[in-house]
C-alpha cells in the first residue's frame, strides 16, 4: 500500500508496469487538467516528471492540456523545465487582488503572470525542440455566448449546462473546441475527435501566449480572448469548459497515458461537476493515473486541495501559507513515487483503477 499516492491504471498499463516497471519512453502522452490552484499538490510531481525523470528520455512524447494543465506544461520544453515550473508556482501563489476584483483586474493579472512566465524566449525554445508536442484545448464561444456582456453569458451558460444534462454533445451549440498543438506535432489523437466539432491551429511565436491566456480564461471571471493570430475570428474561452478532466479516446496510443492528477476521480467536462459523469480505467485501459490518497488530503490544512475559493474565503497571508503547505506536502508523493520507479516496487504499487 502507498501511503500518500495513489496509482490508478487501465488494464493494458496495469499489465505494462507489472511486467516492465515504469520507464519514461514507456510515455506516449501525458495528461495536464484544468482546475486553477488545486494543482499546487502537482508541483512536486512536475518537479520530479519535469526533472530527473524525464531528462533522458529520448522519444518525442505529447502533451496535452488545459486550463491549469497547459500553463504547467508551459514549463517543458524549455532548458530547465523544473525551474521553469518553479517559478509558475511562486508567481501563481504571490498573485493578490483587491478586495472586489472584476474580469479586466483578473485577467490583467493573468497577463501580467504569463509575460513573466512564458517570454518570447521560452516560446522559441519550445517551438524549436520537438521532444515535448504541446496541445492546448481552448473553446470558440458560439452564439451570445461571445459577448462580453454578463448577462448574455450566462444566459448562454445556463442553457449550456441544461443541454449538457441531456447529452455532452449538444456542447457543439455553444462551443467549438481548437486545439492549438506544437507544429511539430500531429493530433495526439489523430483524427478521433468526434465528441465535439474540433479544429487544430498549429502554435506560432505569435499565438502561443493567446492560446495559453484562452485556455485559462474562465468565462464570467476572465475575458475572453478575441482574434487569435492564425485561428478563425471569434472569443476564446477557457478549454475546460468541453474538457475539464477529459473523456477523449486515447486507445490508439502506441504507449502509456500519464495523468498526474489532483483530485481522486476524473470529471468529463465543467459542467459535469455536478452530474454523476466520470471517468473510468475501463474507458482508459493505458492510462496511468498518479492521484492523492485520502490519507494525502486528510493530512493537509483544513483537509482540502487550495481552490479558486481561497481568494475570496482567506486573507492573503494565510491563503499563501496555506498554498505553500499545499505545494510542501505535494513533495511527499513526489518523493514516494521516485522511490517506487527506482526500485521496481512500482509493479508490485500499481492497482486497479476501477476497484
Amino acid at each position: 500500500m502507498t501511503q500518500w499516492i495513489d496509482l490508478r491504471a487501465g488494464k493494458k498499463a496495469r499489465e505494462h508496469i507489472q511486467e516492465h516497471g515504469l520507464q519514461a519512453d514507456d510515455i506516449s502522452l501525458m495528461l495536464g487538467a484544468s482546475g486553477g490552484p488545486k494543482w499546487f499538490i502537482l508541483q512536486g510531481l512536475d518537479n520530479y516528471l519535469f526533472g530527473d525523470f524525464f531528462a533522458k528520455r529520448q522519444q518525442p512524447m505529447q502533451l496535452l492540456g488545459t486550463s491549469a494543465g497547459a500553463w504547467r506544461f508551459a514549463s517543458l520544453g524549455r532548458e530547465d523545465a523544473a525551474e521553469a515550473s518553479a517559478l509558475f508556482c511562486r508567481l501563481y501563489r504571490a498573485t493578490v487582488y483587491s478586495e472586489k476584483p472584476d474580469v479586466r483586474e483578473i485577467t490583467d493579472k493573468a497577463i501580467e503572470l504569463l509575460n513573466e512566465y512564458v517570454t518570447d524566449d521560452a516560446i522559441a525554445e519550445i517551438l524549436a525542440q520537438d521532444r515535448f508536442l504541446h496541445h492546448m484545448i481552448v473553446v470558440r464561444s458560439r452564439g451570445i455566448g461571445a459577448s462580453d456582456n454578463r448577462v448574455l453569458q450566462g444566459l448562454s451558460l445556463l442553457g449550456a449546462a441544461a443541454l449538457n444534462a441531456v447529452s455532452r454533445k449538444t456542447l457543439r451549440h455553444s462551443f467549438e473546441r481548437v486545439v492549438f498543438h506544437h507544429p511539430k506535432a500531429k493530433p495526439p489523437l489523430g483524427s478521433d475527435w468526434l465528441d465535439l466539432p474540433t479544429r487544430h491551429i498549429a502554435l506560432t511565436q505569435e499565438n502561443f501566449r493567446h492560446a495559453l491566456l484562452a485556455t485559462g480564461s474562465i468565462p464570467m471571471v476572465l475575458a475572453g480572448v478575441r482574434d487569435i493570430p492564425g485561428a478563425p475570428p471569434g472569443v476564446y474561452r477557457d478549454g475546460g469548459v468541453t474538457d475539464y478532466h477529459f473523456n477523449l479516446p486515447f486507445h490508439d496510443q502506441s504507449g502509456l497515458v500519464l495523468y498526474p492528477h489532483f483530485q481522486r476521480e476524473v470529471i468529463p467536462g465543467w459542467f459535469d461537476k455536478n452530474l454523476k459523469r466520470r471517468v473510468s480505467g475501463a474507458d482508459w485501459p493505458n492510462a496511468l493515473a498518479l492521484m492523492p490518497t485520502q490519507k494525502f488530503i486528510d493530512a493537509l490544512p483544513y483537509q482540502k486541495i487550495p481552490d479558486r475559493h481561497d481568494f475570496a474565503n482567506m486573507d492573503v497571508p494565510t491563503r499563501q501559507k496555506f498554498w505553500q503547505q499545499a505545494v510542501d506536502a505535494g513533495y511527499r508523493m513526489a518523493d514516494e513515487l521516485a522511490e517506487l520507479i527506482s526500485t521496481g516496487k512500482i509493479r508490485d504499487s500499481v492497482s486497479d483503477w476501477d476497484n
